[in-house]
């Protein structure tokens, strides 16, 4: 069975001195992702992003899920600036604003992150930290991480929202706006079919689908409703 990644040395004892770290690695397959994708990651172009062979990438990595390993720790480690206040509440919000900037700062970040958690350096500082925002609540270990995850879960799936829509408009080249006025005369239609009462009523009364700032509002709305879940279900405990 291969060690985790980060139970092994950053280089072995023999040999010549590496010219890179891991760090370098991880930022290089960074870029490399943000410009062009997952899709566009191998050994090969990793290397050739760092002016190194090929070959010479397996001193620090044995595979390419390590390499995900330390893109993810590397992302996580960018977050700074946060520090707990004594209102889980507030810090909880605190935290999923600074997620939602991560991963849309790096489109590949929230599928890749949302499997099996990496415990690099980075990512564990992170979740200390995250953790620490319970601090005196007499949570117990499963509710403080059922805590984080919900938080983590409706921040993932609204950004991956986000980002379908980012997708969509490169792939029309249609506007949000543009869109809803090209559909022209169907909400019409489906207003007068009549099988659609409850529909019928988010088409003519609903506003925040038009709001320029509707992703915005929508995520801190959504989020104040799931802190406010995580409050209740505190204070029944």
């Amino acid at each position: 069975m291969d060690e985790v990644i980060w139970m092994r040395p950053e280089h072995g004892s023999r040999g010549p001195k590496p010219a890179f770290s891991r760090d370098d690695v991880a930022k290089a397959a960074v870029r490399i992702a943000d410009a062009e994708g997952l899709d566009a990651l191998s050994m090969r172009r990793i290397a050739t992003e760092l002016g190194a062979g090929t070959a010479s990438l397996y001193r620090y990595v044995r595979k390419k899920d390590e390499i995900f390993e330390l893109m993810i720790d590397a992302v996580l480690g960018e977050r700074t600036g946060f520090s707990p206040s004594g209102d889980w509440r507030a810090d909880l919000a605190t935290l999923a604003h600074l997620q939602r900037e991560t991963a849309l700062r790096h489109r590949w970040f929230a599928g890749l992150s949302a499997g099996r958690p990496t415990h690099g350096p980075h990512s564990l500082a992170g979740l200390e930290q995250a953790l620490s925002v319970f601090d005196g609540l007499d949570l117990s270990a499963d509710e403080m991480l059922l805590c984080l995850d919900t938080v983590s879960a409706f921040v993932r799936g609204h950004v991956l929202a986000e980002l379908a829509e980012e997708e969509a408009v490169r792939r029309t080249g249609l506007s949000h706006d543009a869109w809803m006025e090209q559909q022209g005369e169907y909400g019409p239609a489906i207003i007068g079919s009549g099988r659609y009462p409850r529909f019928t009523r988010v088409i003519v009364e609903a506003e925040s689908p038009h709001a320029a700032d509707r992703l915005e509002r929508g995520f801190a709305l959504g989020l104040d409703r799931v802190l406010a879940g995580l409050a209740a279900s505190m204070e029944g405990r």
